[in-house]
Parts: structure tokens; C-alpha cells; sequence
């Protein structure tokens, strides 16, 4: 299975490896997260080597849950409801009910996840987490611009995704889940992604803007 990256690891469009600090870290904590990943990538692997579609979507929708709790948004995105975080996608949903069944009614610190599927792009700015899937397509360069720079984390699957201003991409890699970052992005809409996800992302374009 040939599969496209988001974006070519330290690509001659400006994009450089960040170095997360360290300091922040705790032995505990980081075997907590490596454990959590381990399985699951271990998830999406099949008898027979080939991805089945629906464990795929089961997995990036428990990755789409961990990008909240490790992502700080701006006070001003508490639009809507006070105690709750929404995560969207529009169109056509390719997680097939995966997304209520892993992350609905999750609580992410002090917010509650709800999901919500929309119609119209425009609706789009109540969110805090869209996701876009691969039928969007030659869409998504639109609808990223759009988004006005709005504190909206933006997860997509499709290759070119990060170039056209995403946050984050998912790549299929030897049958696993992985996925890159855009910091330069996330920045441009005053969302800080932690350095535990820096740590495991496979691919990180941009300058850290940690301290």
C-alpha cells in the first residue's frame, strides 16, 4: 500500500524538525503516553497486513481525543456552551459512529467533548476541534482559508493537508496511524500543541514557539 505523507520530513518549504524541550517531562509521564500509542498503532494492524477502514477510523478518532487534551486553546474559544469542547466534521462522516462511541461526553480538563456533524462549512466557526476528512478534497485549501486564523484545531487524512494550512494530518505508515504537525499554523491561530504531542508526532514543520 502506497500512501503520501502530509508533508516531506524537513521539506524544502521551510519546514524544519522542532526540538521539544524536555524539561517539562516526567519519566511517569512519558510512559504513559508511549504505552498509549503502542496500542494504538497495535490497533490498526490486521492478520493479514491489510487496514481494515473501520479499526482505522476507531484509531484516529482515540488520536483526535489525546490532540484535545494536549492542545491549550485561547480563552476567547469558549464559544457556545461554557463546559463543553466541539469536535466536527463536515459532509459525509468517515468515522461511521466511531466518534461518539470514543470521544462523546470524554472530558477534556474542565470541558466536556460533544460531536457534532455539519452541512454547511459556516457552521464551522462554533467549533474547537474540525476534523476534514478525504472527500473534501480540492475543498480543504477553501475551507482552511475561511477559518479566518479562527482557534479551531484542524485535523485532516488528505496528502498536501499541512501545506494548505492544517494543523494536523494523518499518514498511513506500514499499516499505522501516524501524523504530522503544522506549528505554524496552530500559531497563527494562538493554539499551543504541547510538547508531549511534538513528541510523537512523526513529522513537524515550523518553529517552536515553546520557551
Amino acid at each position: 500500500m502506497s500512501i503520501r505523507p502530509c508533508a516531506e520530513r524537513g521539506s524544502a518549504s521551510g519546514g524544519m524538525e522542532a526540538q521539544p524541550r524536555w524539561n517539562a517531562w516526567t519519566t511517569r509521564g512519558l510512559m504513559w503516553i508511549v504505552i498509549a500509542v503502542c496500542l494504538l498503532l497495535a490497533g490498526v494492524r490486521e492478520r493479514s497486513g491489510a487496514q481494515s477502514t473501520d479499526e482505522e477510523y476507531r484509531v484516529k478518532a482515540a488520536f483526535i481525543f489525546h490532540f484535545a487534551q494536549l492542545v491549550d486553546w485561547p480563552p476567547d474559544a469558549r464559544t457556545g456552551a461554557a463546559n463543553s469542547l466541539f469536535l466536527c466534521t463536515i459532509g459525509e462522516d468517515p468515522f461511521q459512529g466511531a466518534l461518539e462511541s470514543t470521544v462523546e461526553g470524554k472530558a477534556v480538563g474542565d470541558r466536556i467533548l460533544r460531536v457534532r456533524h455539519l452541512k454547511q462549512a459556516d457552521d464551522a466557526q462554533a467549533c474547537q476541534v474540525l476534523f476534514l476528512g478525504k472527500a473534501q478534497g480540492k475543498r480543504i485549501p477553501m475551507l482552511l482559508a475561511n477559518l479566518h486564523n479562527a482557534p479551531i484545531l484542524t485535523v485532516g487524512e488528505s496528502p498536501g493537508f499541512l501545506g494548505a494550512g492544517g494543523m494536523i494530518c494523518f499518514v498511513l505508515e506500514d499499516n499505522n496511524v501516524r501524523f504530522g504537525i503544522n506549528l505554524d499554523a496552530a500559531a497563527s491561530a494562538k493554539l499551543k500543541i504541547g510538547s508531549r504531542l511534538l513528541i510523537l508526532a512523526q513529522t513537524v514543520i515550523g518553529e517552536s514557539r515553546e520557551k
